[in-house]
């Protein structure tokens, strides 16, 4: 793994980590595509001021229903939860760890789109193991869910919401809701924290952070995106607003960017562009590559990358330095 952490533009301290060791101090140029990411972003102030003041309904982020779904181990139970979003009954699923305290919230983004992607209760007790009460919106149109999934469009209130699901729910305690990003949802978990300066740090793993980058890349997603989103020629805004390295700079919560080197579904790239943003921000930020993993890690990886989440979590939780 490679570590850069930073501030700033040339601040990045590295330890490389293969099978979840370390085992150096090489350096890597974060600002290798700088001209072209710059030149990419013309039209950076179009999308400056699009996150307002939310106005949401006073049903939104509540519950219709819950039903328990199993006990994946002693101690760990996981839900089926159906809950309101923009006048929505929308799904998602709900893990939470017996415990006689309340603990600390974390929302999970998945990634795909509608059955593709979709995370399961066993990942999700991976994180209610190391303390977490945690939640995945499924998002809208999924799992027989109301509305549409735009794939960063109005879906985004889907996260929103599930953020005021887990903090008004009595297993979890008045810690910031940390917001954990896979893929595809690094571009819901980062318009969240962009949208609710409330939420606490954010996690980026083998994530998506320039949408156009993506159409180039996955030629097997082209049709999807089109219909979704539209192509990114002719609905050029579109492709921005649901690319994180293009607005980054607005949010205010700390970014951990886990990401795999021979990741072959979200290329290095997004990483990379990603770190780019935000040290030219001057934002808390680290971001750890992992050599030889792809877009699922290997089990000893994967481990290590969990440790790395949960020590991001407790560091800033504890701190709470970003918060102004």
């Amino acid at each position: 793994m490679t570590r850069i952490t930073g501030y700033g533009i040339g601040n990045g301290k590295i330890n490389v980590i293969r099978n979840g060791k370390g085992n150096g101090n090489e350096r890597e140029n974060v600002n290798k595509n700088k001209n072209e990411y710059e030149s990419e972003n013309e039209n950076e102030n179009v999308i400056r001021n699009e996150s307002k003041a939310l106005q949401l309904p006073a049903a939104d982020g509540h519950i219709v229903r819950q039903t328990l779904r199993s006990s994946l181990v002693c101690g760990i139970e996981a839900y089926d939860v159906a809950y309101r979003s923009q006048g929505l009954v929308v799904h998602g699923c709900l893990v939470v760890p017996k415990t006689l305290q309340p603990a600390p919230g974390l929302l999970y983004c998945r990634g795909g789109i509608g059955k593709v992607g979709l995370v399961g209760p066993e990942r999700l007790g991976q994180f209610a193991k190391l303390g977490y009460v945690v939640f995945a919106p499924y998002y809208r149109g999924t799992n027989g869910a109301e509305g549409r999934d735009g794939f960063g469009g109005d879906d985004i209130y889907d996260v929103i919401n599930a953020l005021r699901l887990l903090q008004s729910i009595p297993q979890t305690n008045d810690q910031p809701i940390a917001l954990f990003g896979f893929s595809r949802g690094a571009i819901m978990a980062l318009a969240a924290a962009r949208q609710y300066p409330q939420a606490g740090p954010v996690i980026i793993w083998g994530g998506v952070s320039d949408l156009r980058l993506t159409y180039e890349e996955r030629v097997d997603l082209r049709r999807m995106l089109r219909r979704v989103v539209g192509h990114p020629h002719k609905n050029r805004r579109a492709y921005e607003q649901r690319s994180p390295a293009c607005w980054v700079k607005e949010i205010t919560a700390p970014v951990l960017i886990i990401h795999g080197t021979c990741d072959q579904q979200v290329g290095a790239e997004h990483a990379s562009r990603l770190a780019y943003a935000l040290s030219k921000a001057l934002l808390p930020f680290e971001l750890h590559w992992f050599a030889g993993e792809g877009h699922r890690f290997a089990p000893e990886a994967d481990f290590s990358a969990l440790r790395l989440v949960d020590q991001w979590i407790q560091k800033f939780q504890i701190e709470k330095k970003w918060q102004v």
